[in-house]
């Protein structure tokens, strides 16, 4: 398979207002040439948008993570819940070397922070 492009499309009953929450709180880089709800994060596209079989909360939140690996990890953390973002995992270790921090988003998706230093290993 030779793939040219991926995206990465969560389905949300309100795709304005998360949209809006990855934009505007997490902080990511939008990409106008795929839509308003469509982000740059890390060299992938990050698209939301709506689905007429979504609506409400994600009831199984765990199956799909979506990381976002950072350099500081603390920074970021402290930078979100300043503006209200609920962590439910902090900082946690992980036995490969990285840390990882787990938030929710407005529709109960786990979005995670990871910062991986091998070199501070």
């Amino acid at each position: 398979m030779n793939v040219t492009q991926c995206i990465v499309n969560v389905n949300s009953g309100d795709p304005d207002r998360l949209g809006t929450f990855y934009r505007d709180i997490i902080g990511l880089e939008g990409n106008a040439d795929i839509g308003p709800n469509a982000f740059n994060a890390g060299g992938t596209t990050f698209l939301i948008d709506g689905h007429s079989e979504v609506s409400g909360q994600n009831k199984d939140a765990p199956r799909v993570l979506i990381n976002f690996f950072v350099d500081d990890l603390n920074a970021e953390q402290a930078r979100l819940e300043g503006v209200g973002v609920e962590f439910i995992r902090k900082a946690g270790k992980e036995e490969w070397g990285g840390v990882i921090s787990t938030f929710v988003d407005p529709d109960g998706n786990y979005g995670q922070l990871i910062e991986f230093n091998p070199a501070a290993q």
